[in-house]
């Protein structure tokens, strides 16, 4: 049976891991066979403790180095044939993961899938109304019937939720730590991913419920926009083309509601 990766990287985010564990427990199929693993940036808010009471796998790193070391440590450590990367503000919902997988081995060239959620930037985000987690997770069990057709291929995933095979890490490496502390180690995935010849979908048929920056809203605004532009020049001058031209908008592909 294929073993999923779920990697989860968080920093004193326990308040947001639960609810992100709870959800996967819930809502993954329990004929699935998947191990959560989380990456833990050096928490001092009860993190390890949490994690070794519901046996969870545990990486932990001395200090905190940013959301793409810690995908590195997980993925490093990760037993699966399927690599999940997961952020800890992220409420799975009911289907989520088979119905990415049937999206992911629906042709021998797609080597990434992801969802579509509340908060993103680019085509992934869908405007919705709810009111609260139980009404997201009605309209989440309406979306999520599996449906080909609502499948678009793209150059860019967000990294809030990325399943890839794990050949594709064999083949492209794992993420560049050079954006650390974080934004842009997606993108700059996404492109490696694409210059390999991998193809990309993002599936109508997932909708997550996606708290957005939760890490990242706790830094200085000024500090936030000067990370942005430094990681923006930092894949301009990589890749010698501009990120943002690969955030891709659509009217297409929304939720059912």
């Amino acid at each position: 049976m294929t073993l999923t990766s779920i990697i989860i990287p968080t920093y004193n985010g326990l308040d947001l891991l639960k609810p992100c564990i709870d959800a996967i427990r819930k809502y993954t199929d329990p004929h699935t066979s998947y191990e959560i693993i989380v990456v833990d940036n050096g928490s001092v808010d009860g993190t390890a403790a949490y994690c070794a009471r519901e046996r969870i796998r545990f990486v932990r790193l001395p200090d905190n180095r940013g959301f793409p070391a810690a995908c590195n440590a997980g993925l490093r450590a990760a037993c699966g044939d399927e690599l999940l990367l997961l952020n800890n503000d992220v409420t799975v919902t009911s289907r989520w993961l088979d119905n990415l997988r049937a999206a992911l081995y629906s042709d021998a060239n797609i080597g990434i899938t992801g969802p579509m959620t509340n908060y993103a930037s680019g085509i992934q985000q869908v405007e919705l109304e709810f009111r609260d987690m139980a009404h997201f997770q009605e309209l989440a069990a309406a979306n999520n019937i599996v449906d080909a057709s609502r499948w678009k291929e793209v150059r860019r995933i967000v990294g809030l939720c990325m399943l890839m095979r794990r050949s594709v890490m064999e083949d492209i490496g794992v993420l560049d730590e050079a954006y650390s502390p974080g934004h842009y180690e997606d993108d700059d995935y996404c492109y490696r991913a694409c210059q390999k010849g991998y193809r990309l979908l993002v599936c109508g048929d997932v909708l997550v419920h996606h708290r957005g920056s939760a890490s990242f809203l706790k830094t200085d605004p000024v500090a936030w926009k000067q990370l942005l532009e430094r990681n923006r020049s930092i894949f301009i001058n990589k890749w010698h083309v501009d990120p943002l031209k690969y955030i891709e908008t659509s009217d297409e592909g929304g939720i059912v509601e």
